[in-house]
């Protein structure tokens, strides 16, 4: 573990103003967010274009698909966990994308671009309303359309803060690594 203060051990609350930022920084693709005890990352919320929910469930069985047959595809992308919900808020479908991830929103954004790029998978947003036709090439018009739809968080949690995805396997590894030793040496 990096953080040889063990601030990991003592879960933290962060409380985060309306902007989801306490100071304006500028990254390359516009505000920058705070890392919080959760991480980095994001939530959008986005209207889904008509007729897509099947389309859309489909895709979250592509992704599960793409993980099972190599479970490190997503790894550039340094996720912690991805959440997607389907929802009617009376004026239509819509898509909620939540994710928790270790490097800022800019890398992020473009880790993410660079990999559907090199894997050939079309990225479910195509199925969102508003969502660029030129995605694969156009990262400044895909960072304004997840800005445009972002709904920062204000209170974010974290049982072990601060913690990387590569710091929590590399923990268990060693936990299952001792777990081996001690069954040994009985």
């Amino acid at each position: 573990m990096s953080d040889n203060n063990n601030s990991w051990a003592t879960p933290a609350a962060l409380a985060l103003p309306k902007e989801g930022y306490f100071e304006l920084e500028s990254g390359r693709y516009g505000p920058t967010f705070p890392k919080t005890p959760a991480n980095y990352g994001f939530t959008i919320i986005v209207k889904v274009k008509e007729g897509r929910e099947d389309i859309i469930r489909e895709y979250g069985k592509t992704i599960e698909a793409a993980v099972k047959d190599s479970p490190n595809v997503l790894e550039p992308l340094k996720l912690h966990f991805l959440r997607w919900v389907l929802f009617d808020v009376g004026s239509g479908l819509h898509f909620m994308y939540q994710g928790i991830f270790d490097t800022d929103f800019d890398k992020y954004m473009e880790d993410a671009i660079a990999l559907f790029n090199s894997t050939g998978v079309t990225t479910v947003f195509v199925n969102l309303e508003g969502f660029p036709e030129d995605w694969k090439t156009n990262i400044d018009a895909v960072t304004k359309f997840f800005r445009e739809h972002q709904r920062p968080s204000f209170l974010e949690y974290g049982e072990y803060p601060y913690v990387s995805a590569a710091e929590v396997k590399s923990a268990l590894k060693l936990k299952a690594a001792f777990s081996e030793m001690l069954d040994q040496m009985q």
